[in-house]
């Protein structure tokens, strides 16, 4: 019987490069994750800031919907929605911006948000068609939000993660590094260690 391999995507949104303070916890992340796994797996990253993503308006915003209309689900343009349904664990880095997240992100979620591939429809509501089992987000706040209201950018990733069926979501976050920035590897070293931690137990 052939093994099921897990797919991992990453999805790196992080503005800044390799100075970001996300994607250092992502870095710490895979790299206790590479170290501690004994299975085999897939690990595919996209680095948003390098992709050409477009947003859904004039003709190609309606070309999609004629191809929707359509039945045709086939074309290139929806790969990346593809290639995110039939990950098994979803990684996401971006950092808080705008009390959400670049728009770079957003403009990759409206890219996959697609009716027959990542979610579908009926007459009960939506249904996910995603087969991850889980989303893990890594984020860094200059400032101080927590859970409150003013955080809208792990809210939204919760609120798609119940949409397209992945039942589990985390965030891992640093915050207060621009507040405080005589405290900044302080306070990124809790993150750090628990970005660590989430690694090493990634495949229990």
């Amino acid at each position: 019987m052939k093994e099921n391999i897990p797919k991992v995507l990453m999805i790196n949104g992080c503005i800044r490069g390799g100075e970001s303070r996300s994607w250092r916890l992502a870095e710490a992340f895979l790299k206790a994750m590479r170290a501690s796994e004994e299975k085999n797996y897939t690990y595919e990253q996209l680095d948003l800031t390098k992709m050409e993503l477009k947003p859904l308006t004039g003709a190609f915003f309606e070309e999609r919907q004629r191809l929707l209309e359509a039945n045709d689900r086939t074309p290139a343009r929806f790969d990346l929605a593809r290639q995110f349904a039939g990950a098994d664990r979803i990684l996401v880095a971006a950092p808080f911006w705008d009390l959400g997240f670049p728009a770079i992100l957003k403009l990759y979620i409206e890219n996959i948000s697609l009716d027959g591939i990542t979610f579908g429809c009926n007459a009960e509501g939506l249904y996910g068609m995603c087969r991850a089992k889980d989303m893990l987000f890594f984020t860094a706040r200059g400032g101080y939000y927590g859970e409150g209201h003013m955080e809208q950018g792990a809210r939204y990733l919760s609120a798609l993660c119940e949409m397209f069926g992945i039942p589990r979501f985390r965030c891992i976050y640093a915050e207060g590094m621009d507040f405080e920035p005589e405290r900044e590897e302080e306070l990124m070293a809790g993150a750090l260690r628990e970005a660590e931690e989430a690694g090493r137990r990634y495949w229990q």
